[in-house]
């Protein structure tokens, strides 16, 4: 406990010394690590995971749990993730708790140093997990501080850079920062999809196995077969899936819709993931718009969400700040009640240019930005947020029940 107890005092010590920005030429002795912003602004601190530079789209989470799992979500593709809460790392990580089996995030922003874990799921170092995964990572800075300035002027392009030899050259940095494109237009959601179609048959987590061979259960009968595109999928996605009564067949981003169809699917699931959803429009908008025409019913969210939108000639944009946590109110129009909602998107439909078909089922509580759509006249409908909430409150999983009445109702038709 008094080991604990003075790292995290020294970690708020370098803290208050780092927490100003400070000029080029004020480099404290003692930093190994450095973020560097488009503006000019240089963020000292201590260094974590892997050495070296990185650049990316510079964002805030406001999640108090669940770090791994935002680390590991394919949706986190070229941004550098600020953590807003203090403490992270204090739990370690285990092999259950992750969404891929990589990370595709830039790099990670913390303010305090990081502990060792104190949890009895822990199988390793948070530190050493990093390590293992080739992430850079800085400690020790205000990130109150950069939040604000996020909120203040949208998001941030920047680079987080890791030396133990203390070496960083800033002017430089700065260059590379205002080079980094950012993220409208780019196509991120071919770079994270899987390489092949694969079968996915675990069930969700079930507490009292953990770290176990059966720490997910293994659900039966799989009675419905749905086909999930994959434009960055999260695990517990397809975990909830197969909880509902569900076969899953995973495709990459870019399958044709010819292809869908020929697995002869109860249903099509359109995931989440990153990048510009009108940097899809090559492969995506159309596969969905001969699904939909197919008669299939359809459900996404997050990025899927998005290019269903577009899919049904709307329009999407980039936001200011995007949503990112696991706290975000969202009203559901269809039922009057609020849910708490998981969300990370940087990306939103604009509102103007839904058709009549189209109705709005959720709205943010934050910003009245468009959280749910559906069509009228077809069991076609998706969320902009997780209602698999890994992290995050569970209010939103009757979506997934909602997905299955219409995958019965079409099944049931097509056998007949």
């Amino acid at each position: 406990a008094e080991d604990g107890i003075r790292d995290v005092e020294r970690s708020r010590g370098l803290g208050d010394v780092y927490k100003r920005q400070l000029n080029v030429n004020e480099q404290p002795n003692s930093a190994t690590g450095a973020l560097v912003l488009a503006d000019g602004s240089v963020y000292w601190g201590g260094g974590l995971g892997a050495e070296g530079c990185t650049s990316g789209e510079i964002c805030f989470n406001t999640s108090m749990t669940g770090y791994q799992e935002i680390i590991t979500d394919p949706s986190y593709a070229d941004q550098i993730i600020t953590f807003t809460f203090p403490h992270i790392g204090n739990i370690g990580v285990n092999d259950n708790d992750l969404e891929h089996s990589r990370s595709f995030a830039k790099g990670i922003v913390i303010r305090a140093d990081i502990t060792d874990p104190s949890n009895y799921r822990a199988s390793n170092h948070f530190r050493e997990w990093l390590n293992a995964l080739g992430l850079t990572g800085i400690y020790g800075i205000d990130t109150r501080d950069l939040t604000k300035k996020i909120r203040t002027f949208g998001a941030l392009n920047g680079v987080i850079c890791h030396s133990k030899n203390k070496v960083f050259n800033i002017e430089k940095l700065i260059e590379q920062a205002k080079n980094y494109e950012g993220l409208e237009g780019k196509d991120l959601a071919s770079a994270v999809t899987c390489d092949n179609i694969y079968s996915w048959a675990e069930g969700t987590w079930k507490f009292g196995n953990e770290n176990t061979s059966e720490a997910f259960q293994t659900m039966s009968p799989k009675t419905f077969h749905i086909v999930a595109i994959d434009y960055g999928v999260k695990k517990n996605i397809l975990r909830n899936l197969v909880k509902n009564g569900c076969r899953v067949t995973v495709v990459p981003a870019t399958t044709p819709a010819e292809t869908i169809l020929a697995l002869n699917p109860d249903g099509v699931f359109l995931s989440n993931g990153p990048g510009d959803p009108a940097a899809t429009g090559k492969y995506a908008i159309n596969v969905v718009k001969n699904l939909i025409q197919g008669g299939l019913p359809l459900f996404g969210i997050c990025l899927g969400h998005q290019i269903l939108a577009l899919a049904l000639n709307a329009k999407t944009r980039k936001m200011k700040l995007g949503h990112r946590g696991a706290n975000h109110p969202v009203k559901n129009l269809i039922t009057n009640k609020v849910e708490i909602t998981s969300q990370n998107h940087g990306f939103e439909v604009i509102k103007e240019s839904l058709k009549k078909n189209t109705e709005i089922t959720h709205i943010s509580l934050f910003d009245n930005s468009i959280e749910g759509i559906r069509l009228k006249n077809k069991p076609v409908f998706s969320v902009q947020y997780h209602p698999e909430a890994n992290p995050g409150p569970q209010d939103s999983k009757y979506l997934f029940s909602h997905f299955m009445e219409d995958v019965k109702k079409y099944a049931k038709k097509k056998r007949y």
